[in-house]
Order: structure tokens, then sequence, then C-alpha cells
């Protein structure tokens, strides 16, 4: 059974913002336009053996779980002032998923796939404000 990561997009707006970032950040590291997306944080996950056994990073967006990327690998790195990160490897595909309302935290967390939401098909609630779908899903309508 897959483990997934859970992590907030800061200051991303919706998915079309999230997609333009990671764009501009690839070619701003001089990455191919088709190259897999890489993730920084502090700390290397644990438990990354379960999590690359079919696990995905689940992006939190304006307090909504909104959609995922494949976990590929995993990277520990020094930075120039001696402090140690992790590069997390995802897929470049962005999969929108159904809208969970979600509280804010630090860094990422772990998640069950039990718990993971389904993804959407082209022409669900994608393309839908995050209030309105996260207002649906709590009155039990998605």
């Amino acid at each position: 059974m897959a483990l997934h990561l859970i992590k907030l997009a800061v200051g991303v707006s919706d998915l079309a913002h999230l997609k333009t970032l990671q764009a501009a950040r690839r070619k701003q590291r001089g990455m191919a336009p088709r190259a897999p997306h890489w993730v920084y944080t502090r700390n290397t996950p644990k438990r990354s053996t379960d999590l690359l056994d079919g696990g995905s990073l689940y992006w939190i967006i304006k307090g909504v779980m909104r959609c995922r990327q494949q976990l590929v690998g995993f990277e520990e790195a020094v930075d120039d002032e001696g402090r140690k990160y992790c590069r997390i490897k995802v897929k470049r595909t962005i999969v929108p998923t159904a809208p969970v309302a979600f509280k804010a935290f630090q860094g990422w967390r772990y998640m069950e796939d039990e718990r993971a939401p389904p993804d959407l098909s082209r022409g669900d609630t994608a393309d839908m404000p995050a209030d309105m779908a996260a207002e649906l899903k709590r009155l039990g309508l998605l």
C-alpha cells in the first residue's frame, strides 16, 4: 500500500499558477522543459522506500488539497552555508484531485493511501474555484 506526502503550496493561487511556477523554476535552473520537477525541503523523509512504492506528493493550495504529483526519488544535499536539505523529485504531470479542506502546517506530512482523495477526470471540479469546491465538499455534494 502506497504512502504519500502532503505539502503546502505557499503563495500559489490555483493549479495553473502551480504549473507556471514549476515551469519557471525548471527554466531558471537550466533544466529541459520536460524534465521532472524538484521540490526542496529541509528534512528527508525516513519512510522513503514506502513513498517510492507508488506514492505521490499532494499539494495543498489555499487550504484545500487540490492535486498531486507522483514521487520519483529523494536526494540529500548541503547548501552554500553548510545546511542539509532534501530534494524531492516528482513527475512533471500535475493530477487534479477531489478537493479536501486542510489546516495549515509547516514542512510536509505523511498520508496513508486510504486517506488520499480520488483523482478528478477532465471536466470535473478541477477548474472550480477552491472555496466553492471546499464548500460543496463540506456539504457532502462532492
